[in-house]
Formats: structure tokens, sequence, C-alpha cells
């Protein structure tokens, strides 16, 4: 067995009904799959059952703990010496594995990441919400693209593997409940191991469908990005800064365009920077709707995480409160 796929799943069923039917079809097949129930009051069993035929999945359950100590759960379940870690919510095309096996033949990769992208079926909310977050213009490009603006690479849980290697020497994902897959990835860059981008193993990325449950998802990110800082105080760059930037101005803006009338001005900034954003969106997709909706989704975005990152400057560092965690309680409702 060449690659264990690891996949924590909480009340999902459908969507990971959709990723093992992608993996039906994969080119290198050398590969099981280790579905981790965290908790869930919907479970899976039955999808996984349905696909044992047409695949080598394993289904275990376990109380709730997130979806770091979920994974660590199915590594060490798992037989193989390399373990993908996929998000139940993603897909993968035909040569995915494939991609991965050439280059960690050519690279000599201990642990590795692709990018997401999105897919045909996928909504319109959900196409925006993909441009928000894998954009040069919104993310500076640290989930996986080529053009980066935000130094080394760390691969990101939604598509992820490393070697068992690894896994040994860092004990897998910590117990935080976000931000557990870069504070994995610093660790291991830490402590000397290979660790590259894979371009041609990219994911289709669903995430979440609506755009309240993707403000509370970038919020947490946000926090987390402080306590990353915290805990590896060197990694915090100036790309980090800009979303609470964003935040600070564009409130800034509408206080003052509402309060004075010349404050009106403030805006043009803020109008030049969603045009750029519209007419990037247009040309990707192809599409009105998606553009103008990928607007409101790099607004939703920026703003999310910049108050995430705000807050979590006021709780964890102004006021030492390191456990502090935003909307984790209501994180999936």
């Amino acid at each position: 067995m060449t690659y264990s796929i690891i996949v924590a799943v909480y009340n999902r069923p459908s969507e990971l009904e959709d990723l093992l039917e992608s993996l039906t079809t994969q080119t290198f097949t050398d590969f099981e799959v280790v579905v981790v129930e965290d908790g869930s009051s919907i479970t899976s069993q039955n999808v996984c059952a349905s696909y044992s035929k047409h695949l080598n999945v394993s289904y275990f359950t376990k109380p709730n703990s997130g979806p770091g100590p979920s994974r660590n759960y199915g590594c060490r379940r798992a037989s193989a010496d390399v373990f993908i870690f996929l998000d139940s919510d993603c897909m993968v095309p035909p040569e995915y594995l494939a991609s991965v096996d050439n280059a960690r033949k050519l690279h000599g990769y201990d642990a590795f990441g692709g990018p997401d992208r999105d897919h045909p079926s996928f909504t319109t909310v959900q196409k925006a919400i993909s441009f928000a977050m894998t954009s040069i213009l919104t993310t500076g490009g640290i989930r996986g693209s080529k053009r980066r603006v935000t130094g080394t690479f760390h691969p990101r849980s939604f598509n992820m593997g490393i070697t068992r290697e690894v896994f040994n020497a860092t004990d897998g994902f910590s117990t935080m409940r976000f931000g557990e897959d870069i504070d994995l990835s610093i660790r291991i860059l830490n402590l000397g191991f290979i660790v590259g981008l894979i371009p041609e193993a990219w994911v289709f990325h669903k995430r979440r469908t609506d755009l309240k449950k993707f403000f509370k998802q970038v919020y947490n990110s946000g926090s987390a990005r402080i306590s990353l800082s915290i805990k590896h105080p060197s990694t915090l760059k100036i790309a980090h800064l800009f979303p609470a930037s964003f935040t600070l101005y564009l409130s800034l803006a509408i206080i003052y365009s509402l309060a004075l009338p010349m404050g009106i001005y403030l805006l043009i900034p803020i109008a030049g920077y969603a045009a750029t954003l519209f007419f990037s969106a247009l040309v990707q997709s192809k599409s009105v709707t998606v553009g103008l909706m990928s607007v409101l989704a790099s607004i939703v975005q920026l703003v999310g995480y910049g108050s995430g990152f705000l807050s979590g400057v006021f709780w964890k560092v102004m006021l030492n409160r390191r456990d502090h965690n935003g909307f984790s309680r209501t994180f999936y409702k």
C-alpha cells in the first residue's frame, strides 16, 4: 500500500459521498481510504459501506475532538507510509494521486500540498468563495498558487500529505481547533524535512455553502493567526496584516462618509479595489453573476479574517486570553 487517504468528517455524508466517488476514478490505484467520524450526529457509515466494493475503505468513529486529533487517529490506523489528508468537502480529478506520486519520486518530498479550484457543478456562491480564497488579490496566493507573496509554502489540510516518518517526528496535528494545519507545516519545516507544492495535485474544494458560514470560517482563521504568531513568533508576515488594515480602513471610510460631506472620497480606493476584483473574477469565471458575487465574497473574506485577527490581538495579546476561540461552538451552524 503506497498511500493512505485520511478524511475526518463531521455531519457531511453527502459531501463525503462525492469525495469517495471521485476517488473511484483514480488512475493510480494503490491506496486505501481511512474515514474518521468525529462524533457526528449524522453519520457516514452507510456511505462508506456502499463504496466498500469499489474502494479499500475503513470507517472509524470517535468522540468529537476537532479535525486535528481525528486525523491523527486515522494516521495511527493507516497501513501506508504516506498519509494524504483531504477535507470531506473536496473532490479530486482522476490524475490526482498520479500527480502526487510523480512529484514525490522526482523531488523526494517528506510533506507536500496542492492548490484548489472550483468545479463546474458548484453554485454561484461556492464559485465566489473559491475565488475569494484563492485569488492573489485577496489571500496573496497562500493556498498553493504559483504566484505567491507570503514566502514559504505551508501545506493546508484540505489537500496535504506527510510521510509516516514526519508524523512520528512531529506527533501529527496539535489540539488547536483552528490553524492546526499551518502549525504542523511550520513544525515540519523547522525540523528540516523537504516540503513542496505540487501544482498538478489540485482538488475541487466546495467550502462553506453560504456567506454566513464562510464569515465564521475566515474569522476563526484570522483569530488563529494570532495564536500561531504567539506559538511561532517569526511566522507573522506583512501580508497577514492586509485584511485587518482593510477592515479598519473600510470601517473608518464608511463612518466618515456618513458623517462628513468630503468623507465619501475615502470610499474611492474601495470602489477601485472592488472593480479590480470584479474584472478578475469575470475573466476567470466568464460569468457576470459570479464576478459580482465574488466581490461580496472577497469583502466577507477580508472583513471576516481581519476582524478575527483584530479580535485575536485584543483577547490573546492584550488580555492574555490564549484560549479565546471565536465561533468554535457554532462553527458548523
